[in-house]
């Protein structure tokens, strides 16, 4: 299956494929389950849609905080690996717990601190490409493992999803023992699956240790930061289209399955789209990662983010499963492609020795950032009533996404004030 590739190559594609399955999670079955609990809890469909963009929030301004801070200190020599682990078990075991959890307050608050591991998982992973493969082969890698990760989460979803057919629908178990076992099966998988990595990965540039790391983490991150607004305007300007952009992307990812439960659409037509969707994106991001040899990042960039203007314009007419499925589709010929031509494209151009530093900014503009996108849906939503309009409105971020990543395009590496 990879071949031609190293084997620390594999190792970190394997790491896309196990925690994908909690990523497919939180776009399905989660928001499913913490629905009924909400309306266990009285909960309108409003309220509900508000409640879960709000802890979304929550969790990606922890995000926002934590990835720079850990992302540096990271950096040191020896660190990454343990960090890395540390943060994948604490995840690991709130995806065990979101499955018996009784009430909706635990619930959003386990949801808040494994979604902030996982997404901290993913500063140290995105941040280990300088150190397992080349800079001509980084397109490459980078769309294999998000390839391989969107197939590869369908097989324990699978699982999960039969389980929660089995226990609402069939009632040949206890709802609440179904959801236990799906959540029980992505956890493991989660971990197992990530063994390889734990086991090959060495951290081949890093930071020497200083006295203090802590106040030397933040010293570096305020020198990266001042000199990033100097001398460093091609990277500034990539991660602010990065923000911007991908705000958009990983809202539309997040809350596909709350914005399709809220407009009252089938819960099991909206769980089979999106495991096709999951097929979709492997087969785009195999095809986007081969054309990254003939046509340069930038252009494939732009053309995704008109894809996902198009998904945010189309939501307007949201308003049967039919249509939720168009929307899908689209979302999963781009979704793979956008994500890891970013990764890639920011890659290249970030000093590797500091990549933990560089990625914890990334993600702050990443994941760590995609609160703007839910806290805009959560007010319009809460403004307005209308749920098309709320996921409509983001088409903003993607226009200005847009412009500033062809701004980045036109500034030469280095380029900035005297």
């Amino acid at each position: 299956m990879f071949k031609n590739f190293s084997q620390q190559e594999r190792a970190w594609i394997y790491y896309d494929i196990g925690n994908s399955a909690f990523t497919m999670m939180v776009s399905t079955l989660i928001p499913i389950w913490f629905d009924t609990l909400a309306e266990q809890a009285g909960f309108s469909q409003a309220e509900y849609l508000a409640a879960w963009s709000y802890a979304t929030s929550a969790a990606t301004i922890l995000t926002a905080i934590l990835g720079p801070i850990l992302g540096t200190i990271a950096d040191n020599r020896g660190y990454k690996r343990p960090m890395f682990l540390t943060v994948l078990l604490i995840g690991v075991v709130g995806c065990l717990i979101l499955g018996v959890a009784p009430d909706w307050r635990l619930y959003l608050l386990t949801y808040v601190a494994a979604k902030v591991c996982y997404q901290l998982s993913l500063v140290f992973y995105d941040s280990m490409l300088t150190d397992i493969t080349t800079p001509e082969r980084m397109d490459l890698v980078s769309a294999q493992g998000y390839a391989w990760g969107y197939l590869g989460s369908c097989v324990p979803f699978l699982a999960a999803l039969v389980l929660y057919v089995a226990g609402y629908y069939l009632e040949a178990l206890p709802l609440k023992t179904a959801i236990a076992m799906g959540f029980l099966i992505v956890a493991v998988w989660w971990l197992a699956v990530s063994l390889p990595l734990l086991r090959t990965y060495e951290q081949k540039y890093y930071i020497e240790e200083s006295r203090n790391r802590i106040a030397a983490s933040f010293a570096r991150l305020g020198e990266t930061l001042a000199d990033m607004a100097k001398h460093e305007r091609k990277v500034l300007y990539f991660l602010l289209g990065f923000f911007f952009y991908i705000d958009g992307v990983y809202t539309i990812i997040d809350e596909a399955v709350a914005i399709g439960t809220a407009l009252g659409l089938d819960t099991v037509g909206l769980l089979i789209i999106l495991l096709l969707t999951q097929v979709v994106a492997f087969f785009f991001a195999i095809l986007f990662g081969r054309l990254s040899s003939r046509y340069d990042s930038v252009t494939l960039l732009s053309v995704c983010i008109g894809g996902y203007f198009f998904v945010a314009v189309f939501a307007l007419f949201l308003d049967s499963l039919v249509k939720f499925g168009i929307m899908a589709f689209v979302v999963g010929v781009f979704q793979g492609a956008i994500q890891a031509l970013s990764r890639s494209c920011y890659g290249r151009i970030i000093p590797a020795e500091k990549s933990g530093e560089y990625f914890g900014l990334y993600d702050i503009c990443g994941k760590g950032a995609a609160f703007m996108g839910t806290m805009l849906v959560g007010a319009t939503v809460s403004v307005t009533g209308s749920i098309n309009v709320a996921v409509a409105i983001l088409g903003v971020l993607f226009i200005i996404g847009f412009l500033l990543l062809r701004k980045a395009a036109r500034t030469p590496a280095g380029d900035g004030a005297e």
